[in-house]
């Protein structure tokens, strides 16, 4: 019986694991009593279960955090490529952020009313993503539900598809996977009350034919999709897949919904300002406003009209979209600066060379070590992935997964520093991350592989 993971003793990873959750609880006393006292009153001692996700014995408890930098309340300091798993993706607290939440603060927060940044946001959203009509959200969940339910207004159509591991935040109708080649809900969920596969298609990505099949009966409202697969480690679309997708929804009367909340990460347009995409919907949420809660969804002008006639044939009521924070002046305030001034071309010039050369070094320090892993990138995101080759789909994205090793992994890297996703081993790189940031995190992956192979 082979008694490794992808490459690593099995006995090795469960004794660097153990050894660097021991370490961890040692160096951070402050932490370890915070989570205690915590616990009083939020499960776990988090106000967010996902907080517990990060493979340490207790929540790190963090103290402050600026540009690519963060530390703890034990005084750790560390070089930080999760940002916020996206979240902080143009860095921590850029200074146009830090001076419009000083500066609106002092004039209200929430009115339920529009200010004069909206015609300037509209003009600079519609510039940048290329669609003229659009509505915030407070969170890329919030659009993409609102969004998935305009399509059915729109199209008087009950389903919506999705892709085989995609994420879309929680939105209820996406939480459907394949096993077996049969749709079924996604493993974990909670408290579901209802069968989602009653009125969810799910496909493999990057079969255009199973789409196309799920698309002849046109009882699809909408497709809504990542331009690449990024929460299930990194599945990219294969020549030609995208453009397939666009020509299968619009043969078939199907709406497309592009969710850009991590693959923003590309460019100033997203996926689909570079690949020339012509998406129906179009959703960006976590960093578009520097870190202030927000997320903006944009549409199509026949795609505004048709909305304009079902509200009209609905009559008066709830629409059942919007929240009553959803685009407060706060919000809107941080918008427009990140737009104008934190999500530059220069900015996102400096973020991609960062990456690539993260890329290109852990590439090095795999290849080095004979390791059979590989590294996928989508501009500024990067991750290196413990198997041989790319995914092609979810289900293989899936099977390259290996919770122990990323979690040893992740453990030597906290330890000495280093902060990447915690869900899987994705770096993301931001205006203030430094060519000496990469180096080390680099010199520090390739520490953590000798540290693993040791003995073999």
């Amino acid at each position: 019986m082979d008694d490794s993971i992808a490459g690593i003793a099995r006995a090795r990873i469960d004794t660097v694991k153990a050894r660097e959750s021991a370490r961890f609880s040692a160096a951070h006393p402050q932490s370890r009593a915070l989570a205690a006292e915590a616990e009083r009153h939020f499960p776990d001692g988090v106000p967010l279960h996902w907080m517990t996700d990060w493979g340490t014995p207790f929540p790190l408890f963090v103290a402050e955090a600026r540009g690519a930098r963060l530390t703890d309340v034990d005084g750790h300091s560390y070089r930080d490529f999760c940002l916020g798993d996206t979240g902080a993706m143009f860095g921590h607290s850029p200074d146009p952020i830090l001076r419009v939440l000083a500066d609106q603060g002092g004039h209200g927060l929430t009115y339920m009313l529009p200010t004069a940044d909206v015609p300037v946001i509209g003009r600079l959203l519609a510039e940048r993503f290329g669609l003229p009509q659009w509505q915030v959200a407070a969170t890329a969940t919030d659009a993409n539900r609102f969004a998935l339910r305009w399509a059915r207004a729109i199209t008087g159509r009950p389903r919506v598809l999705v892709f085989n591991g995609c994420y879309h935040g929680t939105v209820d109708e996406t939480f459907v996977r394949l096993a077996d080649g049969r749709p079924v809900h996604r493993p974990g969920l909670l408290g579901q009350a209802v069968d989602l596969t009653a009125n969810t298609a799910v496909v493999e990505f990057n079969d255009l034919p199973a789409l196309e099949a799920a698309l002849a009966a046109r009882d699809i409202a909408c497709v809504i999709t990542e331009p690449a697969l990024t929460n299930i480690g990194m599945v990219l679309p294969e020549p030609g897949f995208l453009d397939g997708v666009q020509r299968a929804c619009r043969a078939t009367g199907t709406l497309l919904l592009i969710d850009e909340t991590h693959t923003i990460s590309t460019g100033p347009g997203g996926w689909t300002r570079a690949a020339d995409l012509e998406p129906d919907f179009l959703v960006v949420g976590k960093a578009i406003a520097g870190g202030v809660p927000c997320a903006v969804w944009g549409f199509t002008e026949a795609v505004a009209a048709a909305m304009k006639h079902a509200r009209a044939a609905a009559g008066p009521g709830h629409s059942g979209m919007g929240t009553t924070l959803s685009a407060n002046a706060m919000a809107l305030r941080a918008l427009r600066a990140n737009l104008e001034r934190v999500m530059t071309s220069a900015a996102y010039d400096h973020m991609l060379a960062m990456s690539a050369r993260l890329a290109d070094g852990i590439r090095t320090v795999i290849a080095a070590r004979g390791l059979p892993w590989h590294v996928s990138s989508v501009g500024a995101r990067a991750e290196f992935v413990c198997a041989p080759v790319p995914p092609r789909n979810g289900t293989e994205a899936a099977a390259a997964m290996h919770g122990d090793l990323e979690a040893a992994i992740h453990l030597f890297l906290m330890n000495r520093g280093f902060l990447i996703a915690p869900f899987h081993n994705m770096t993301l790189t931001c205006p203030a991350t430094t060519a000496d940031d990469v180096e080390r995190l680099v010199a520090c992956v390739g520490a953590a592989c000798d540290d693993l192979l040791a003995g073999a």
